[in-house]
């Protein structure tokens, strides 16, 4: 077709179309950024539950456009509504919220560069359609299903690349009036790229993460506009990132073998082309066959973000293990800095894992255990009382309750040198600190520590009926307990009974071990001289009264 064609072509196929291109490049004008500042999406369709690849993904686009003083928006791609899931667009926005990965701009976010919705830019995608079969990079191609597929299959038994392309794109150089007589006769068709180029020719495409990459340059008339007049995601996303002023697309390594198309179509668009980074895939160990896996729905929990809230992993804590598998040297860094936050740590792109990321349960629950650690009593209170509110009423209510007994028995033993690691989710409270609240302490607390070994109750009541002094300082407390031993044929310590144990009945700790077992109902507890301090006499003597009617003493 002549110009003079190509332009009658287009106003038929689009007379509702007025706009120009230049208007829309005028409506978005570039951001007032400074130099470097990375522009990022989080640009999810709305046809699935988020999951922890998703995550992933927008955490990643949050800091990288974070550290760079950019901006970081959510864009809502929903041109599939056939796969469309009722309340999927709300999903996202609410996992966003809950899991703290909030865009500075976006759906439901607001911001100028608006409608932040694929939905409600279908006239945008049409004026740039409009504007290609002008140029001659774009024509209406009228083949039904059932053609395509006959050449699919001539294709497969040819070994030869699947596509419209060369003498398969059958519609690519109709007339004026070859179109007008389809048209007339109301046969359906779609948008297709007039591609210009030649899979003989090689071409170097740079990712941020992959590094230098060649490919056979894109020859196939790809679908831009569906018969409905809604983009694909190929035409889509390269219109919206241009007018949105996008500077890196963070997304999975499916994608790879899309981008010589994606390069094509910002050439033919005229646009700069975004900087890619393809995020290798979450994999997982199988645990039946032994192989290497995807991260999986079906068969993982932690594949879908319901795992963390409702197991409790902090917000906090999900971000630091997002943070190693982003960066392969975070860990080492977040051990090393327990004074700083994961907003002092620079992220790059060099330092992300180039093949799959193993899903390592034991180093996410080390990282909850680490950041529970460096939190005070206070916080710990605070942020388990948040999530017991919405997953279990009945303990956020003796939280309440037992408000600043709780705060002092989370805040035992955070300030030494090394802090105790003793819970890694908001639901290990209730269980580890059960001694801390006496309706949750029943008798069923001694039955769960190991062994049968009964204690001897007239020896620790002796004890705190005559030798415990709940005001003074841990040391002191603990010579007392050593003198208290050796009056009663204990050693003073391990080391000596190991020396002699012919010699005592037993050590030290053995006297703890049975004070112990009989205040907590367990053989391990934070330091247990601040339990009883906590605790207080009266409370001690109830629970060796409890231990002496379970063990019938």
């Amino acid at each position: 077709m002549t110009e003079k064609e190509r332009i009658e072509l287009a106003n038929l196929l689009y007379p509702n179309i007025t706009n120009s291109v230049d208007y829309y490049e005028k409506r978005y004008p570039k951001r007032d950024l400074p130099e470097g500042a990375m522009v990022t999406r989080y640009a999810p369709s709305p046809t699935g539950s988020v999951h922890l690849g998703n995550l992933l993904s927008a955490f990643a686009d949050m800091v990288y456009a974070k550290q760079s003083g950019g901006s970081f928006y959510l864009r809502i791609e929903d041109t599939d509504q056939k796969r469309m899931m009722e309340g999927g667009i709300e999903n996202i926005t609410s996992v966003l919220h809950d899991f703290d990965i909030i865009p500075n701009e976006g759906y439901s976010f607001g911001g100028k560069y608006d409608p932040y919705i694929q939905s409600q830019r279908t006239e945008i995608y049409q004026t740039y359609i409009k504007d290609l079969i002008i140029r001659g990079y774009a024509y209406p191609c009228f083949m039904t299903e059932e053609e395509i597929q006959n050449i699919r299959e001539e294709q497969e038994i040819n070994k030869t690349k699947i596509g419209i392309y060369g003498v398969y794109a059958v519609d690519r150089d109709l007339s004026l009036d070859e179109v007008k007589e389809k048209l007339a006769n109301n046969e359906e068709y779609v948008i297709r790229l007039k591609s210009p180029g030649d899979a003989n020719n090689e071409i170097e495409i740079v990712d941020c993460i992959k590094g230098k990459m060649k490919f056979p340059e894109h020859n196939v008339d790809t679908v831009l506009l569906k018969k409905d007049g809604t983009p694909t995601y190929h035409f889509a996303h390269a219109i919206d990132d241009h007018l949105m002023h996008t500077t890196h697309v963070i997304r999975g390594d499916e994608w790879v073998s899309s981008l010589p198309l994606h390069y094509q179509l910002f050439q033919l668009l005229g646009f700069e082309p975004v900087k890619y980074a393809h995020i290798a895939p979450i994999t997982i160990k199988d645990q039946e066959t032994g192989n290497i896996r995807k991260i999986s729905k079906r068969k993982d929990p932690w594949f879908g973000v319901k795992y963390y809230d409702e197991n409790g992993i902090p917000i906090e804590a999900l971000h630091l293990y997002l943070a190693t598998i982003t960066n392969t040297n975070f860990e080492e860094w977040y051990l090393n800095h327990s004074d700083q936050s994961i907003d002092n740590f620079e992220f790059k792109f060099e330092k992300q894992a180039i093949g799959g990321t193993s899903f390592d349960e034991a180093k996410l629950v080390n990282l909850c255990k680490t950041y529970f650690s460096r939190k005070s009593g206070k916080e710990v209170y605070e942020e388990t009382l948040n999530w017991a509110k919405k997953h279990d009423t009945d303990y956020a209510k003796l939280l309440e309750e037992n408000k600043e007994d709780m705060i002092q028995f989370l805040g035992i033993e955070k300030d030494g040198p090394r802090p105790r690691k003793d819970i890694s989710k908001y639901c290990e409270v209730k269980e580890e600190f059960s001694y801390a609240i006496d309706s949750l302490f029943k008798e069923e607390n001694y039955k769960k520590y190991d062994g049968d070994k009964t204690y001897d109750t007239k020896l620790v009541e002796d004890y705190i009926d005559n030798y415990l002094d709940l005001e003074v300082d841990n040391d002191t407390w603990f010579n007392t307990v050593k003198e208290f031993a050796v009056k009663n044929g204990y050693a003073a310590s391990p080391k000596d009974y190991k020396k002699n144990p012919e010699d005592y009945k037993g050590h030290v700790g053995d006297i703890c071990e049975a004070i112990r077992v009989m205040i907590t109902g367990r053989l391990k507890s934070p330091d247990l001289y601040s339990i009883m301090k906590i605790l207080g006499k009266n409370k001690i003597k109830e629970r060796i009264e409890m231990y002496k009617n379970v063990c019938n003493l």
